[in-house]
């Protein structure tokens, strides 16, 4: 057997047997069927795939699973590493015999609970938030270099790292930047994202199940942990406490902690002193809306990801009327490609007039508030408020929620899981589904389109 039959094989048998691995799910297989066997140097595996999408899914969240295997498939006295590098050329075989790179990934988002594992340990982060592609801007200049800093030298230097501003400016995408960058400079780093609701999710089940040690071991023997949304542990008293002694332990042993708040530490209410002061210990810094320039460039960068061909004169004219935040602005692009994929017409200015008709030059109206939403669907669908953020799953309210669910990530500042408390109290993944979902509805059913886009006129129109 020549190197690279005994590479391929090598290979191959780690594949059989990740292939019965019941925590490999088919979006996983599907990324992990791209890759090639090239060669084995110095005991290290190396890998090539197609595009930057799979090397960064094997890189970060099927790593742990390859390794795994590798591990179990080696003979006495071998133990094998892997690395991924990216080949172009190999793009041709996956589009003819496997679902595209763009389908696969959106199956992988639509699951609601996104756990990528890097050496045996869920760090909770998204591959698609990098530094590479956050668009910068001076509103979010600082920030930026100041997160770069801490992937790049974790508890070096700013600890802990406080990041505040509305929601919808590129906080989350920040801190998921920091620990994907950090994994990629310091692979046997512990890194883990966790917003401040699956954190009182986690620690309550904990309680529930006689395993608050466990909960407490698992969270402080990271590297780095990325706390999103930290207002939301306002009133949980005992969450907080077991956050504050958890910060305290990874802070005297020179762990890394990053914070993002929609408010600075001196105006959370319902923390106490010492939990705020900890939070002023390090630098604190402010996400800020972003200028027209800024707003330009990340409409054309997210229609480079999207591969949607849009002049510059439209980019303008779309940014001088959506100003509220980042997520409003490319929701706003989304709803545009839809309509324009929908009536099979090419998008130009007449067609994106059209959709923004209802914004002005200048948008000056007031932020919609979510009540205003939920009456305005809830009047839609014939049913009450109480039923909209109920428990039914009749499918006409379960579609009206939905609905709402998506009116409000993208008319609101709310953050996902202040969403999710309004529609009685559901987590905030299930609020990141139904948004995705009505999207990808929007974009393959004109009737969907035509209500959301008539329900977010009705209710703009009521406030002039």
């Amino acid at each position: 057997m020549d190197d690279l039959q005994k590479t391929q094989s090598i290979w191959h048998a780690a594949l059989d047997i990740l292939k019965s691995d019941p925590r490999i799910t088919p979006p996983m297989l599907g990324f992990l069927e791209l890759a090639e066997a090239k060669g084995i140097i110095s005991e290290t595996l190396y890998l090539e795939v197609p595009n930057d999408l799979a090397r960064s899914m094997l890189d970060q969240r099927v790593r742990g699973y390859i390794e795994e295997a590798l591990s179990l498939n080696s003979g006495e006295g071998e133990s094998y590493q892997f690395r991924v590098t990216t080949n172009p050329e190999i793009e041709p075989s996956f589009v003819e015999t496997t679902p595209s790179d763009a389908a696969i990934e959106s199956r992988a988002n639509e699951r609601q609970n996104y756990t990528p594992v890097v050496n045996g340990f869920e760090t909770r982060l998204n591959p698609k938030y990098t530094f590479e592609s956050f668009v910068l801007g001076e509103s979010n200049s600082f920030a930026r270099a100041a997160a770069w800093a801490v992937a790049n030298a974790p508890a070096q230097g700013y600890n802990p790292l406080f990041i505040h501003g509305n929601s919808g400016l590129g906080k989350t995408h920040l801190l998921h930047a920091i620990g994907n960058e950090a994994l990629s400079l310091y692979p046997t780093y512990k890194v883990r994202y966790v917003s401040s609701e699956e954190f009182t999710n986690h620690y309550i089940n904990a309680i529930a199940n006689n395993r608050a040690h466990e909960f407490q071991d698992e969270y402080r023997q990271v590297d780095i942990l990325l706390i999103d949304d930290i207002q939301f542990l306002q009133g949980k008293d005992q969450t907080q406490e077991t956050f504050f002694h958890t910060f305290e332990n990874l802070y005297r042993n020179n762990k890394q902690v990053v914070i993002s708040s929609d408010v600075s530490p001196d105006k959370l209410t319902g923390f106490e002193d010492r939990m705020r002061s900890r939070f002023e210990m390090g630098l604190m810094l402010q996400v800020s809306a972003p200028a027209l320039e800024t707003r330009i460039a990340i409409l054309r960068k997210k229609a480079e990801i999207d591969k949607v061909r849009v002049e510059d004169d439209i980019f303008e004219y779309i940014a001088e009327r959506v100003s509220s935040n980042v997520r409003e602005l490319e929701g706003t692009l989304i709803r545009i490609t839809a309509f324009a994929n929908l009536s099979r017409i090419p998008i130009d200015m007449n067609l994106v007039k059209t959709v923004l008709k209802d914004r002005s030059p200048v948008e000056s109206e007031t932020m919609i508030t979510p009540i205003e939403i939920m009456n305005s669907v809830a009047a839609y669908y014939g049913i009450t408020v109480d039923e909209l953020s109920g428990n039914s799953r009749v499918a006409q309210i379960a579609i009206a929620r939905q609905v709402a669910m998506y009116i409000c990530r993208e008319q609101t500042n709310l953050s996902l899981p202040k969403i999710g408390q309004l529609f009685g109290n559901r987590d905030h993944t299930t609020v990141m589904y139904a948004a995705k979902k009505i999207a990808q509805m929007m974009s393959e059913r004109r009737s969907i389109y035509n209500v959301v886009a008539d329900l977010t006129d009705t209710i703009k129109s009521k406030r002039k």
